[in-house]
């Protein structure tokens, strides 16, 4: 029932440049984008949550999370207006703001369904930041053209980019596992003494 391809992106210049290159994989079909350093565990998976947003709206969909203050500069920041619980029609993206100058403090997180639109888009968009094709310059046209939500799902997410991030992500897992559970809780215990 679903399609998984791989395509391996031959020099870092930018999600966006990432997401260009399936273009001739995608047609005419919307379509998600998954990063995979953004781990996230929910009983309904974020990408189902997320794709029943989009059969409501049938407009592109973005994982949104609520983010602590200080760290609204590492994420790019939505400018939305609540229209049901969890669900935000956005006005405006910014990438990694001061946060005197976030608009929110709803981050974008590494799930999206677009639409094919995004590729014409992304073809004309200039290079940005560090002579990279930033996916969110994208996103902004895309906005402008489609409209776009944000979605703020259930679960947890761990930064699985960052180093305690990860080893949150492993222990978290590991807890849900009945024959790792306590051995995994007795060497933090013995660890820690």
């Amino acid at each position: 029932m679903i399609k998984i391809v791989s395509i391996r992106q031959k020099k870092p210049l930018g999600l966006g440049h990432a997401v260009l290159q399936a273009k001739h994989l995608i047609g005419d079909e919307p379509f998600a984008v998954i990063l995979g350093d953004d781990i996230i565990d929910a009983q309904k998976p974020c990408l189902l949550q997320m794709l029943e947003v989009y059969e409501r709206y049938r407009k592109p969909v973005i994982a949104v999370q609520q983010v602590n203050k200080e760290d609204i500069p590492r994420y790019g920041i939505i400018d939305g207006k609540k229209v049901e619980d969890k669900v935000y029609t956005i006005n405006d993206v910014v990438e990694k703001p001061s946060i005197d100058k976030a608009p929110s403090d709803l981050a974008i997180i590494g799930r999206y369904i677009l639409t094919p639109e995004i590729f014409d888009i992304l073809e004309k968009v200039p290079v940005g930041t560090g002579g990279e094709l930033q996916l969110t310059d994208g996103l902004k046209e895309l906005l402008k053209q489609n409209g776009m939500i944000g979605y703020k799902f259930d679960g947890n997410r761990y930064d699985g980019g960052d180093k305690l991030g990860f080893l949150f992500a492993n222990i978290a897992y590991a807890m849900k596992r009945a024959e790792i559970k306590d051995k995994l809780l007795n060497y933090m215990k013995e660890y820690v003494r």
